[in-house]
Formats: structure tokens, C-alpha cells, sequence
């Protein structure tokens, strides 16, 4: 069975996008109980740029880097970030990968409510049974999360597509977006 190996651009390229995943996580504000960011925007922009898998592992190591360099979080709630960017980004390429601007702010869409649904999950699952709370708090705490994440969502989903249409032209003349995609 042949291995398929990553090329040097590609490496190179998801390890450039990790890093500006991560450091967009930096731009952030507080609001209702949560934070509003940039960085979905860039993990749905690394899914339709290098697809399914190679965005997913700009999404998810740029996203897990923010989360144990400066965030705080222990390794289970890294590997928690790494799943849920990873996804967020894969699930908009394998819909927008290749695609028309219709299928592009379609897989933005999937990918950015796709990452809500997974860190309401999360938020769920964390408050319920790892602390115990009882249920009536844990929808008063999921509640305030939900406006922020999905302000993050609404504003992943319309800027994705725009950066994409700006960055994927100009890729594509230098032809490094089809050795992004072998």
C-alpha cells in the first residue's frame, strides 16, 4: 500500500495557517458570559483553502496551540479544541472544497452552526456530569454562552467566503493552491 506523504508546501502552508489561527485568537472581546473571536473565521478559511484534512489540522492545531500557550486549558480540553476546529473546518470543506460561491457560504454555514452544536456539547456535557451542576444552571450557563457563539458563527460564516474569494485567486495565478490540494 503507498503512504501518502504531506508535501513541503503543505506543511509549510497548514503550519502558517495554524499559526494564524492562533494568533487571531488573540483579537478578542467579552461578551454575555463568553468571548467573541476571529479565529472561526480562519478555521472555516483553512477547510476551504487546503480541504478537508489539511484544514482541519490548520483549524485544530491552530486552535489548540491559543488554548495550551495562553489559554489555560488542560490537555483534555486541547484535545476537546483540536476535535471541534478540526471538524469545523473539515465539514465546510468536504461542502465547499472545490466549490462555487454557493457551495462556499453553504459550508460556512454547516461548518460554523456545526462548531456551535459541538461546543454547546461540550458546555453540556462539562457543566452536567464533570462538575455536577443541576440541570436548570447548566441551561442558565449554555444560554449565555449561546449569543457569543454564534455572533462568532454569523461572523465566521460572511467572512470566510469574502477572504477565500480575495486569497484563493491570487493562490490559484501562482498555482500553489492546486499543491495545496494533491
Amino acid at each position: 500500500m503507498k503512504e501518502k506523504k504531506f508535501s513541503t508546501y503543505q506543511i509549510v502552508f497548514v503550519a502558517v495557517m495554524a499559526a494564524i489561527v492562533c494568533v487571531v485568537t488573540f483579537f478578542r472581546f467579552p461578551f454575555l458570559g463568553s468571548k467573541v473571536h476571529f479565529a472561526n473565521a480562519m478555521c472555516l478559511l483553512s477547510g476551504m483553502l487546503f480541504g478537508p484534512v489539511l484544514g482541519g489540522l490548520a483549524a485544530g492545531f491552530g486552535s489548540m496551540l491559543y488554548d495550551a500557550l495562553f489559554g489555560g486549558y488542560d490537555l483534555i480540553n486541547c484535545l476537546i479544541t483540536f476535535v471541534s476546529k478540526f471538524l469545523m473546518a473539515a465539514i465546510c470543506a468536504w461542502i465547499a472544497f472545490g466549490g462555487k460561491d454557493a457551495r462556499l457560504v453553504v459550508g460556512s454555514v454547516i461548518g460554523a452552526l456545526s462548531y456551535v452544536a459541538l461546543y454547546m456539547l461540550k458546555t453540556y456535557i462539562f457543566q452536567r456530569f464533570v462538575h455536577g451542576y443541576p440541570l436548570d444552571a447548566v441551561v442558565v450557563t449554555m444560554g449565555s454562552k449561546l449569543p457569543a457563539s454564534l455572533i462568532n458563527a454569523v461572523f465566521a460564516m460572511i467572512v470566510a467566503p469574502i477572504l477565500y474569494a480575495a486569497i484563493a485567486p491570487a493562490l490559484r495565478r501562482r498555482g500553489l493552491l492546486e499543491k495545496l490540494r494533491k
